[in-house]
């Protein structure tokens, strides 16, 4: 395997990690200030994309329709957060999981009414063709996009978290809920904005994948199961937690796809190493959890010390 092809590799891997890590960082927060496990959080992905891509179609612009679904977007989550989700705080994990896995089948047949079972999405013609960044090494422009869109949000978010009021009162409630009750903290007001904050990421997210994937009913499932991944590794509550596993679970995703089955093809038979590669790959970043929770159960970073 050329080092070209590696470099290419990480930086789809670098690519797939940051856009995870906008789903894992609402999902982390969520989880880490109010206790709540919430199943649908993936489903605000699947929306943010649907309203990305009817908001293209109807303005005829790809970054109007962008800008436009990731506050219609932080509505949605806002809303279903104050509306139904608040009833959830005070039951037990399963209740929780239960109820959202229930808001799951629902949110996809609203969808499906609403818009059908998918709609198309497509890169900006601008971004259409690859950009060479260094001699012999071509990628494309709408990848390097996504790139320097998920670094510009994850430096706000850290910035957000770390610099402002709002994110002192997210990590003190993430920190100890109790404790910051009892300061005075209305931790359902925050956590009302953070649900938002959430959800607009989950949008952008969507909006910027749509086109590399697919915007269709039931997108969000799949992704919802490595944004859990991200947060058991990197822990729960915890941003910087989140960046970590998020790119960790990138790397070896990407690494486990492209890199594992070229290694094989070296040591086995070539009947063995098509059957073995795609099977370590599809676990690799399940071995990652299980050796991180071996080494650190509370995670990388948790945010409860």
């Amino acid at each position: 395997m050329s080092g070209l092809l590696l470099l290419e590799q990480s930086l789809n891997g670098l690519q797939f990690g940051l856009m995870l890590f906008l789903l894992a960082a609402g999902l982390t927060l969520v989880f880490g200030i109010m206790d709540m496990i919430n199943l649908a959080h993936g489903s605000l992905y699947m929306v943010g994309a649907f309203l990305a891509a009817w908001f293209v179609q109807l303005t005829g612009s790809f970054v109007a329709g962008v800008l436009l679904a990731i506050p219609a977007a932080a509505v949605f989550g806002m809303v279903l957060e104050t509306t139904l989700l608040r009833s959830l705080y005070a039951r037990d994990h399963l209740s929780q999981v239960l109820a959202t896995f229930a808001l799951i089948l629902i949110i996809n047949e609203g969808v499906r009414m609403v818009w059908g079972s998918d709609l198309p999405l497509s890169a900006p013609a601008a971004l259409s063709g690859p950009v060479e960044l260094l001699p012999g090494l071509y990628y494309p422009a709408y990848r390097l996009l996504i790139i320097g869109v998920g670094l510009a949000l994850a430096l706000l978010l850290y910035l957000l978290v770390t610099k402002t009021r709002m994110g002192a009162l997210v990590r003190a409630g993430a920190s100890n809920r109790e404790m910051a009750m009892a300061m005075g903290v209305d931790i359902r007001r925050l956590f009302t904005a953070v649900f938002g904050i959430g959800a607009a990421l989950c949008a952008v997210a969507g909006a910027m994948l749509g086109p590399l994937l697919a915007v269709q009913v039931g997108m969000g499932e799949g992704i919802l199961i490595l944004a859990f991944v991200v947060i058991v590794i990197g822990g729960i509550g915890s941003i910087r937690g989140a960046l970590v596993g998020s790119l960790l679970v990138g790397f070896v995703d990407t690494a486990g796809r492209t890199v594992l089955p070229h290694l094989f093809r070296e040591f086995l038979p070539p009947q063995f190493a098509s059957a073995a590669g795609p099977a370590v790959a599809s676990i690799a970043v399940y071995l990652l959890m299980a050796v991180v929770l071996f080494v650190r159960p509370q995670g990388l970073f948790p945010a409860r010390g």
